[in-house]
């Protein structure tokens, strides 16, 4: 695998089509388990956590493979309930699959899940959900063993609104007798995006998007086509990508709704944005001003995950910004890289403090992990001269192809 060689300073235009959601197909994969025949998704990233996901579905038994731009799952030779360590560490979200392997099989034995490193990411509430429904759950040498005989549906309310573990919950009651109501819910895009394909598959679950979602267990289920959301998190980063660098886009296929937040902090700092439908134009002429504190917080609050490239987008602007990290304790591993490239960024604890410089340089920097990563594509498309760019493989775990996308819009990019 090679180094990303950008050459900024070139103001970037011209259309995309969005790429469907990384978080949103992970979980869904996952839950092609929960039905003993065959799914088919549209609009699925080539990542590699996807293929990281269909290494653990063959292992468990299932075909997972291409079929054109469609990635089909057969679930009906499913045969082992146990995933091994190589497998869990390649991805956090691989503990996605023990509520749903839990659903089909009423067992389970993986390993503790792998991923970036963004500080303590305990999956507690993911166990604490299950026991409740009525899984029995060790835990011993880095391993899980769960055991499900008899689950049963039943009131769970999370202490935190998790995604993952709002997912896990969803799967797990997809099996249980009996209704279940999930309370303090996530109310991401993803999980409704899950619900639709679980409704399409034959289950009955309801009120995904909200706090409160209710799953009424062992529905029927049949063969499922299903086209996954356009990824919320890709359109952030470049819609930062030219707000820092000057230029005009449209991002098509993107529901502006879920972006409110992004596109309310970009338009702040000086940039033009319009939204007619399922797109999104913005443009930018790279003079930025600071904006007020940005905050992240669950949905529908400011996205964690695009919190990196927004902070990048900024590093030219007027004036100082804050940013506050409410979500996870690490997520400021790219600070340091960002500086090589000239930038004047501050960090003590959760808070950022980022002060506009008037330029900032090519440097050679590391991706730290996929959306420190992000940021620092769109940095470098920003800086004089050109930067390299290593570790991208945590990059390539979110963008299926960052580096063509990026030349549609007039950018001097490639990997050697």
């Amino acid at each position: 695998m090679g180094d990303f060689i950008i050459e900024g300073g070139r103001a970037l235009r011209g259309s995309l089509q969005v790429q469907g959601a990384k978080n949103s197909v992970l979980p869904i994969l996952a839950a092609t388990i929960l039905h003993n025949g065959t799914s088919t998704l549209h609009n699925c990233p080539r990542l590699r956590d996807v293929d990281a996901s269909m290494r653990i579905l063959r292992h468990l038994g299932c075909r997972a493979e291409w079929e054109g731009d469609a990635l089909v799952v057969d679930a009906a030779s499913l045969t082992r309930c146990d995933v091994p360590d190589h497998l869990m560490r390649e991805m956090r979200s691989s503990v996605i699959f023990l509520g749903a392997v839990l659903s089909r099989c009423g067992r389970s034995e993986l390993s503790m899940p792998g991923g970036c490193e963004l500080g303590p990411r305990p999956i507690d509430l993911h166990l604490s959900s299950l026991r409740q429904l009525g899984a029995v759950i060790r835990e011993g040498g880095g391993r899980l063993h769960c055991e499900a005989p008899e689950m049963r549906g039943r009131e769970l309310t999370l202490s935190l609104p998790s995604v993952g573990a709002t997912e896990n919950a969803i799967l797990a009651a997809c099996g249980c007798e009996g209704t279940t109501v999930i309370f303090n819910a996530a109310r991401e895009p993803e999980i409704a995006d899950l619900q639709t394909f679980l409704c399409a598959m034959g289950h009955k679950v309801q009120g995904a998007g909200s706090s409160t979602i209710t799953v009424e267990g062992r529905s029927p289920t049949h063969d499922v086509e299903h086209t996954v959301i356009p990824d919320r998190i890709v359109a952030a980063t470049y819609l930062a990508a030219v707000a820092g660098s000057g230029g005009e886009v449209e991002l098509r296929g993107v529901d502006y709704r879920q972006l409110s937040t992004v596109t309310a902090a970009l338009h702040e700092a000086g940039c033009q944005i319009h939204s007619t439908g399922n797109a999104i134009w913005l443009r930018s002429t790279g003079d930025l001003r600071a904006i007020r504190p940005v905050r992240t917080a669950p949905y529908p609050g400011f996205p964690t995950d695009a919190q990196a490239v927004l902070m990048a987008a900024l590093l030219r602007s007027k004036g100082a910004t804050v940013f506050v990290e409410n979500i996870f304790e690490n997520r400021y591993r790219h600070v340091d890289e960002l500086c090589r490239m000239g930038a004047d960024i501050r960090v003590e604890g959760r808070v950022a403090v980022v002060c506009g410089v008037e330029r900032l340089r090519g440097a050679a920097v590391e991706a730290t992990d996929l959306r420190g990563g992000a940021a620092m594509v769109v940095a470098a498309l920003s800086a004089e001269g050109e930067s390299r760019i290593s570790a991208v493989h945590h990059i390539q775990r979110g963008y299926a192809d960052i580096l063509g996308d990026l030349r549609q819009l007039g950018a001097r990019a490639r990997e050697e």
